[in-house]
């Protein structure tokens, strides 16, 4: 099928392009950087989605998946025709309303030692900044997470200062260790898990960030979460490490009382 355009709901949201990928998926498309106005269109449409699985109008329909600007479904072809479905996914991504999730706001400690932050020298000589700069920017932003992906309990957020934008690296690390927080693009995240990767790595945190014990939430952060960066020394990232390898650590301990969320709400222009 050749993608279907359609026009925004508004004279500021970008046009809704309905895309194939494969012959048994499409990606509803609501614009192309990281925007919360876009995210918010996202989640809208995905709520929308949910709404009519509810009630069965999504027949051979499997799932979908949300991401920072966009939204892939996939289906069964031999329950039902691409190109219907697309006419109706780009009528329903008009239809939707704007949502934003309210989440939960996390203080997360991070320490910035050398040996847990081997691109940070390099990073703020690439952007004129001293060392300090480049911890004060990232402890003193508010980042916010639009996704989760690669691998369990990785988050993408968005948020991370212009003056901090670097590419990946050229060559991709082969371990990064976990719990890595690291930065590329316009996005920061902390890996869960050991495993390669291409990010440029500023820091650690302690925090277990995927938790398969935790079956009411194993992922720390889900969408539409804040997380603070908390600077702490050596000492404190290993007493709180010792901490959660005995599983006396608490993760809940972590949220920000004063900025409680779980709640959804219908967003404004």
């Amino acid at each position: 099928m050749n993608p279907v355009s359609l026009a925004g709901s508004s004279a500021e949201s970008a046009p809704v392009r309905v895309l194939p990928l494969g012959d048994a998926a499409l990606t509803v498309e609501f614009g192309s950087r990281i925007d919360p106005r876009i995210h918010a269109r996202v989640m809208g449409f995905a709520g929308a989605l949910d709404e009519q699985a509810a009630s069965g109008a999504l027949d051979g329909v499997i799932e979908w998946v949300p991401t920072f600007r966009s939204v892939t479904v996939y289906f069964d072809p031999d329950r039902i025709d691409a190109e219907p479905l697309a006419q109706h996914l780009g009528a329903l991504a008009q239809r939707s309303r704007p949502r934003r999730i309210a989440g939960a706001r996390w203080r997360i400690p991070v320490c910035f030692d050398a040996e847990f932050a081997p691109d940070l020298d390099e990073l703020a000589a690439a952007k004129g900044l001293a060392r300090e700069q480049v911890i004060a920017l990232m402890t003193q932003t508010v980042f916010r997470v639009y996704m989760l992906g690669f691998q369990p309990g990785f988050a993408y957020m968005g948020g991370l200062p212009e003056a901090l934008e670097m590419p990946r690296l050229a060559s991709p690390r082969k371990r990064v260790p976990a719990g890595s927080v690291a930065v590329a693009q316009r996005m920061c995240a902390a890996y869960p898990w050991e495993s390669p990767g291409g990010w440029r790595l500023l820091g650690r945190t302690p925090v277990p960030l995927f938790d398969p014990s935790d079956t009411a939430r194993p992922a720390l952060l889900a969408a539409g979460d804040e997380v603070l960066w908390q600077p702490v020394d050596r000492a404190t990232f290993d007493a709180l490490r010792t901490r959660a390898a005995s599983g006396s650590f608490d993760r809940a301990a972590l949220r920000d009382a004063a900025a409680p969320g779980g709640s959804t709400s219908e967003a404004t222009a």
